[in-house]
């Protein structure tokens, strides 16, 4: 079963002292995930959410082995972060807005060179794959354009369509609507859609909770490195009276926090 599991996931960083006086901190370690733990399923949308520097991107960093975990692991379609980091990249579609673009190529150029890359060597397969996501994306009249010269939200667009040139059963997005307009991020989500309707297994992160009430099945809610709750909307918000999402994120982040 193609699930992704995190398990007992803990990874540390440590504070400069530059950082330190930045933070007003003594603490020479920062803990960004703390034992956390959840599990994707195919065919679902996974939502994470939390605060600035409650460990959401250093988990996907995790997932998409950027870093290796201090303890615990993760798993990918049963392939380990640890010991098969090669076939977990073969695996997945990662997005993150730390990671760019080549300014001086241009999308078509990239798009071919990562499905290569990948493994695809067939130009008709690339082709046709090529044509399908850049005219979903409406990158097909910029496709000859360097990427430097792009507007930031075809800059996005572009870097989604090529994420996924190896058609991926694991989707992993940071931010995906990040810098986009109000319909070309609705687009972005009706492609999500689509590849849930596929089977793939997602997992998004974003600090924009209307996105998560339309788009997420399930909900994993991260303060402090820890997973304070993991389950559908419906059943996070049944016993809220009236509040929304939004309602229940701060009024949880203010009581971790000691405020409420």
């Amino acid at each position: 079963m193609n699930t992704l599991e995190v398990q007992n996931l803990r990874k540390t960083f440590k504070i400069s002292r530059k950082q330190q006086k930045i933070e007003k901190t003594n603490e020479k370690v920062k803990v960004a995930c703390n034992g956390l733990s959840f599990t994707a399923y195919p065919g679902e949308i996974f939502g994470l959410l939390g605060p600035n520097g409650a460990g959401k991107t250093t988990c996907l960093r995790a997932i998409s082995t950027l870093i290796k975990p201090d303890e615990g692991d993760i798993f990918v379609g049963g392939s380990s972060v640890k010991t098969d980091s090669f076939d977990v990249l073969g695996k997945i579609g990662f997005l993150t807005s730390e990671l760019k673009l080549e300014d001086h190529f241009t999308p078509n150029y990239l798009f071919t060179y990562f499905s290569k890359l990948h493994g695809i060597s067939d130009l008709e397969v690339i082709e046709t794959r090529k044509a399908q996501l850049f005219e979903i994306f409406g990158i097909t009249e910029f496709m000859e354009v360097k990427v430097g010269e792009l507007s930031t939200g075809m800059k996005q667009k572009a870097s989604i369509a090529i994420s996924l040139v190896h058609d991926p059963e694991f989707i992993i997005f940071d931010e995906p609507t990040n810098g986009l307009d109000v319909l070309t991020a609705r687009n972005v989500t009706d492609y999500l859609r689509e590849l849930r309707n596929q089977g793939k297994t997602i997992i998004i992160s974003t600090h924009i909770l209307s996105v998560v009430e339309k788009l997420c099945d399930r909900v994993g809610i991260i303060i402090n490195g820890k997973m304070k709750i993991c389950d559908t909307l419906d059943n996070i918000l049944k016993d809220q009276e009236n509040k929304d999402l939004e309602d229940y994120f701060f009024d949880l982040v203010k009581e971790e926090e000691g405020t409420l």
